[in-house]
């Protein structure tokens, strides 16, 4: 039964675990509180209303029902003593709580909950803090704010693009290209000088460049300097960068600074719509695409480059707790031999493979655009595929990867959510 407030501490009668409560039942079963109701414990706030069990408290407040467990009660106090608040860190050894503890005492108020420790260390929280922090309040909600797209979704949509200048010298410019990115997983910036090193100024702007096999910036033609079909002319099919590092490289920036001939156009699809089709058509291929572990596998040997990498990891990747999908590993040309499935895996993992590639390829989802000097491409290579049509001619793009971690950082410290 829920209740709003413990009137008296906790002693009496001994529970099973050594522990003073006055109403804490041999068998089995909850430990029940007082009984009252819930009602408003202010005008303007929230109904909430408690009760204990033996390991947990069970607090509602206004749509929520959370669960907290002693252990994490006492392990996340903000106290002074606890956690400093200068850093940032928390100060408290969680080693050192008792995996048994349980409060004596717990008050709550209009917006704030108090809990009193067997040593009389008392802890405070705020409601709001709680339901936000609590396992049940992140279930309810997104990480990451995102728009998904195919190209009829993303050309209505007309995002702008940023000018250089605004971009690199006013907060403004900075912040509606982040804001662009995040919500769409690509944005483009314009009139940068078509140089490598103009276009390193840029993308340093927002992230520490990701140093790879590949080196820091790199030049892109059609030589075949490196091991890879993208040094080809010819056509690539979607795919995203880099599955076969443990951690794929988060962005991919492409800046095209000569094209002399034909063709050669950047195709873009957004992997999380169609990750979000087959969620809805066929869930259970969603599932699996998000639980089968695969090998991707890179082998470079041309001129001096040897290089052998093999990443290892789910198409898709969601957080557990709410099932949202942050990352797609989706290449065809790197995927290794499937070594990491059951036989009576196997076939089904096909047909969800199939599932997923029937998505990203339908042409309503495919946006076409042209590369030209002076405009520069930002891709989220967790979200967004990307390809080519074939080419005739002299093409010459640069670009780089960026650390994730580092563009997610700087697009918080503008407020905004990553």
């Amino acid at each position: 039964m829920w209740c709003q407030r413990l009137p008296w501490l906790l002693r009496g009668r001994r529970g099973s675990a050594g522990r003073r409560w006055p109403w804490l039942p041999r068998g089995p079963g909850p430990v029940l509180a007082v009984p009252a109701r819930c009602h408003p414990t202010a005008p303007a706030s929230p109904c909430c209303a408690w009760q204990l069990h033996r390991d947990h408290l069970e607090l509602r407040y206004g749509s929520t029902v959370m669960r907290l467990d002693f252990v994490w009660l006492r392990d996340h106090c903000r106290s002074a003593s606890c956690y400093n608040a200068k850093t940032n860190q928390r100060s408290l050894d969680t080693a050192s709580v008792d995996l048994a503890i349980q409060p004596q005492a717990v008050r709550v108020d209009e917006t704030t909950l108090f809990l009193t420790w067997p040593d009389g260390h008392v802890t405070r929280y705020g409601l709001e803090w709680l339901a936000r922090n609590s396992y049940e309040g992140q279930k309810q909600q997104v990480m990451h704010p995102r728009i998904l797209w195919n190209a009829e979704i993303y050309q209505q949509a007309q995002v702008p693009s940023i000018d250089c200048q605004s971009f690199l010298e006013t907060d403004e410019g900075l912040k509606e290209f982040l804001q662009n990115f995040l919500l769409y997983g690509i944005a483009f910036v314009e009139n940068v000088t078509p140089t490598k090193e103009d276009t390193e100024i840029l993308a340093k702007r927002i992230s520490i460049i990701r140093e790879t096999i590949y080196g820091r910036m790199w030049y892109f033609t059609s030589d075949f300097s490196r091991g890879d079909t993208a040094y080809t002319k010819l056509a690539l099919d979607r795919h995203t960068d880099t599955t076969y590092f443990q951690e794929p490289c988060g962005i991919q920036v492409f800046h095209c600074l000569k094209h002399e001939g034909t063709g050669g156009r950047t195709l873009l699809v957004d992997g999380f719509h169609a990750a979000e089709r087959v969620l809805l058509q066929a869930p259970e291929h969603f599932e699996l695409l998000a639980k089968v572990p695969l090998k991707h596998e890179y082998v470079e040997n041309v001129g001096g480059c040897h290089n052998h990498m093999i990443g290892v990891g789910p198409v898709l990747n969601v957080y557990p707790w709410n099932n949202e999908l942050y990352l797609i590993r989706y290449n065809n040309y790197d995927r290794a031999v499937i070594n990491t499935v059951p036989h009576d895996v196997v076939r089904r993992w096909y047909h969800a493979h199939r599932a997923l590639t029937a998505e990203l390829r339908r042409p309503d989802n495919e946006l076409w655009v042209k590369l030209k000097p002076g405009k520069v491409l930002f891709v989220d290579n967790w979200r967004v595929l990307h390809g080519r049509e074939a080419f005739t001619g002299y093409r010459q793009l640069c670009g780089c990867y960026l650390t994730r971690d580092d563009v997610l950082n700087t697009a918080r410290l503008l407020g905004l959510q990553a």
